[in-house]
C-alpha cells in the first residue's frame, strides 16, 4: 500500500496532536518539541527560512507541501490559510515514514 501525504496528514490531524500557524512552527522548532513541521510552498521566504533554520538546529524534519497555504488549510479542514502545520504526535498516521522515505 503506497502512502499518500494528504491522507497521512488528515490521519495525523484526526488521531494525533497537531497545531497550525507559522508562529507556533517557529516556537516549536526553537524548543525542539515537534516531530515534523509541514510548510506550504507559497509561505513567505523569510518565514520558511526561519522555520527551516530552527528545525535543522533542533533536528526536526520539515516537509514543503507542494501547494498553497489555501490548499494546505483546505486539506487540514480549516476555513483559512495555513502556512505551517506542526505535528507533535502523529497518532495512527504514517506521515513520518512518508517524509523519511522521501515521499
Amino acid at each position: 500500500m503506497s502512502l499518500s501525504f494528504e491522507s497521512e496528514l488528515r490521519m495525523a490531524i484526526k488521531t494525533g496532536k497537531v497545531k497550525f500557524g507559522s508562529k507556533e512552527a517557529i516556537r516549536a522548532a526553537k524548543l525542539g518539541k515537534a516531530k515534523l513541521i509541514v510548510i506550504a510552498e507559497n509561505a513567505p521566504k523569510e518565514l520558511k527560512d526561519d522555520i527551516i533554520y530552527y528545525s535543522k538546529l533542533s533536528k526536526i524534519p520539515t516537509y514543503i507541501y507542494k501547494g498553497t497555504s489555501v490548499d494546505l488549510g483546505t486539506l487540514c479542514g480549516k476555513p483559512f490559510m495555513v502556512a505551517a502545520v506542526i505535528i507533535y504526535d502523529e497518532g495512527e498516521s504514517r506521515i513520518l515514514e512518508f517524509v523519511e522515505s522521501g515521499g
